[in-house]
């Protein structure tokens, strides 16, 4: 991804590279239908409906989701919740995983981390996920949450590459 960064301030222009090397590959997806696959899927996710997430940008390895500003989504402070910020991005580096998965495969969340930078005060929200190392059974992801463009929280995430499971299907 080509961010350029001003203080907190950020510019997104693709998902191909990113600034200081840390995703610098272009991704090959396993299954050439990947986009209406995650994007099907992503229909089926009723949290990120209730929240108002919309998909807005999918491809290998990368995925932006967006969200307005939502009332009834704050904490006490009148900021979204913690939790709506990292719903957001987990669901983005999950559905970014899911693009460079087979077919019949899966995702489930394994671990994540998060760093909240600045409060979720902002009239747009993006949540952007991007896969750092695929592999076979864990993929390795990164995401980010901004604020109206400003730079609000940052995930490491861990995600599980699930096929064959029962009670895990489509």
């Amino acid at each position: 991804m080509n961010c350029s960064i001003a203080g907190n301030e950020v510019a997104s222009s693709d998902h191909s590279k990113r600034e200081g090397g840390k995703m610098d590959q272009i991704f090959q997806p396993r299954d050439q239908g990947f986009e209406a696959r995650v994007r099907a899927s992503f229909a089926n996710q009723i949290i990120c409906e209730t929240f108002g997430l919309s998909m807005t940008d999918v491809s290998p390895g990368a995925v932006v989701l967006d969200m307005p500003f939502q009332p009834h989504l704050v904490q006490q402070h009148g900021f979204h919740h913690a939790g709506v910020t990292t719903t957001g991005m987990d669901s983005a580096c999950g559905y970014a995983a899911m693009t460079l998965m087979e077919q019949e495969a899966e995702v489930l969340t394994v671990e994540f981390k998060t760093s909240l930078l600045a409060p979720a005060k902002g009239a747009q929200f993006r949540y952007e996920g991007h896969v750092i190392k695929p592999g076979r059974t864990l993929m390795f992801c990164e995401g980010r949450a901004l604020a109206d463009g400003k730079l609000i929280a940052t995930m490491s995430a861990t995600m599980a590459v699930v096929m064959g499971r029962a009670g895990v299907n489509r």
